[in-house]
């Protein structure tokens, strides 16, 4: 069967590799620029790289923000990758405060920039990664990789869940464990690079588009 999947236009990502990604795992993509190309949808997919303020500012200027969080309300499922899944937050001291969508409780915040044994740590992080999973009975689309399974992350801030329940993989950084996938209701995020992280990465969008699917 296929799964229509709504992309989040907002000019903050090259979205054809996402694209292709999805695509692979049978989707297929249409992109929303406007509020009014997001009605109807059924999945949604907010990706993005670059500055939190950009994006949110971009999200704003469009309306688009409200009619995600409209969406999430609903209960569509919504996907965010890397900035996408940051936007999702309350809130980021990435160039001053900035509000997010609101949509996860918590905020934010830099990466360390110095390790546990106080070394210096290199920010932005850029590389492959070990996912663990702190709760293995609750890993939604995680829930068919294998402990230490890698993800490529490009980032300089990380999110700071509210909730620890809400964090559904972690990586380990400098001795610090950051937060790499958060899973609440209908609401996805995964910092890390689903459609660069090969195999792995496709695993996580098929399982979502089945979830997503299933709902």
């Amino acid at each position: 069967m296929q799964r229509v999947v709504t992309i989040v236009d907002y000019g903050r990502s090259n979205l054809l590799s996402v694209q292709r990604a999805l695509e692979y795992c049978g989707a297929q993509v249409q992109y929303a620029q406007t509020p009014a190309q997001l009605n109807g949808a059924r999945i949604l997919v907010l990706p993005g790289v670059g500055a939190f303020a950009d994006g949110a500012k971009a999200l704003k200027r469009s309306g688009l923000d409200d009619a995600i969080v409209q969406l999430a309300a609903q209960g569509v499922p919504v996907l965010g990758i890397c900035l996408g899944m940051q936007l999702l937050f309350c809130s980021s001291c990435e160039g001053g405060f900035c509000q997010g969508l609101g949509l996860l409780p918590g905020k934010v915040v830099p990466i360390p920039g110095k390790t546990t044994t106080g070394a210096r740590l290199k920010v932005p992080h850029i590389g492959w990664e070990a996912l663990h999973f702190p709760n293995q009975e609750h890993r939604g689309i995680l829930k068919a990789l294998p402990e230490n399974s890698e993800a490529y992350f490009v980032h300089s801030y990380h999110a700071q869940c509210a909730f620890a329940e809400d964090v559904i993989a972690d990586f380990e950084y400098g001795g610090h464990a950051l937060c790499a996938a958060v899973w609440r209701k209908n609401l996805f995020g995964l910092q890390f690079h689903p459609e660069k992280s090969g195999p792995v990465g496709l695993t996580i969008l098929k399982t979502f588009l089945d979830e997503a699917s299933s709902g």
